[in-house]
């Protein structure tokens, strides 16, 4: 069983990851890296190639890795946009929503560096994204936690407990 970590930008789903990882003795795959090794950086191919061939390229390595066992997965923000890749992850997993109020993901986001749908005005498109998202990480968790006002280290050892 893998343990697939999702929600805004922000969430701090790559940190809580990792020590999640870390203190279940489990290997961590980070889609967004995964991505990176295999087709570039993100910002290129949303520069070059657009968003759906982003989601497409994302979708393939959604599907590589459901097909491993035992990993804690960090997912980017709009993974679970897509019915195929929430099945995918739910099939040989348990999803966990980190549920973040949207004036810490502004707070934490900053201007948006190195996140092309949030270029320019990332505030504003934060606040869309989670309107729009919110609904979709609801629906598909088996597990939602709430991370305002909680450490990371705490965040982990919160899912580690509820997953056992």
């Amino acid at each position: 069983m893998n343990i697939v970590l999702a929600g805004m930008p922000g969430s701090g789903k790559t940190t809580i990851s990792r020590l999640l990882a870390e203190a279940l003795n489990m290997r961590l795959i980070d889609t967004d890296e995964e991505i990176i090794k295999k087709y570039g950086a993100i910002t290129d191919i949303f520069d070059k190639f657009g968003e759906e061939c982003f989601r497409n390229l994302e979708s393939q390595v959604v599907n590589e890795v459901c097909g491993e066992s035992g990993a804690v997965i960090s997912t980017g923000g709009g993974t679970l946009l897509r019915p195929e890749n929430r099945a995918a992850f739910k099939n040989n997993g348990k999803i966990v929503y980190l549920k973040t109020g949207v004036e810490n993901l502004v707070a934490r986001v900053g201007g948006g560096e190195g996140r092309p749908l949030l270029a320019g005005d990332a505030q504003n498109k934060i606040r869309e994204l989670y309107i729009k998202r919110a609904p979709v990480y609801e629906a598909a968790a088996d597990i939602t936690v709430e991370t305002d006002g909680v450490c990371p280290e705490d965040i982990a050892a919160l899912i580690a407990e509820r997953i056992k």
